[in-house]
């Protein structure tokens, strides 16, 4: 069976098993291996990485970051006149994909622009790597095909240029340093 084909089981499994499936804490889902990708790598995420699939990094396509649980939730940001509505896994639980640790994120857009993320952002609020803008792929020229995005409507300390700074689009790689 083909990396592909265990993967899209693996996620065809677990869709069916629906309930069952959310019985696996995090940590159980996070003890598997990561499987390295088939298509484009879109996230490369190096630095304190315990699963690697690529050397010392852990890279990421876009089937693999939406086989991830999804949220999605509708904000409010200075980018856009009105709320829009992102979808994506939660940051946390790409970094547990990858067995990532440490005190802070670098990241690093394709035009590179690097912010600094302390990494008790994402398990302090429901941050999302967004992969979908209003139901959509982002593309490069609408800040895609990734955007780490935070519920700025959700708490008012969110509002304000320190984590806008942080909301790193066309994000391409992370560093947990």
């Amino acid at each position: 069976m083909s990396t592909l084909n265990r993967r899209l089981f693996g996620t065809r499994l677990l869709a069916h098993l629906g309930g069952a499936a959310a019985l696996l804490s995090l940590a159980q889902r996070s003890a598997w291996a990561l499987a390295a990708p088939v298509n484009k790598v879109v996230l490369t995420l190096s630095g304190k990485v315990s699963k690697p699939n690529a050397g010392t990094a852990a890279t990421f396509d876009m089937d693999m970051l939406a086989a991830l649980p999804q949220q999605t939730f509708r904000t409010s940001t200075p980018w856009f006149q009105t709320p829009r509505e992102f979808t994506g896994p939660l940051l946390r639980d790409v970094l547990a994909a990858a067995g990532a640790t440490g005190t802070t994120l670098k990241a690093v857009a394709l035009n590179d622009y690097v912010t600094e993320i302390p990494s008790a952002d994402a398990t302090t609020y429901p941050m999302i790597v967004a992969r979908l803008l209003d139901g959509k792929p982002m593309p490069v020229r609408e800040k895609g095909p990734l955007w780490i995005v935070y519920p700025y409507d959700s708490a008012v300390e969110l509002r304000g240029e320190r984590y806008y700074n942080r909301s790193a689009w066309q994000l391409k790689s992370l560093e947990a340093i």
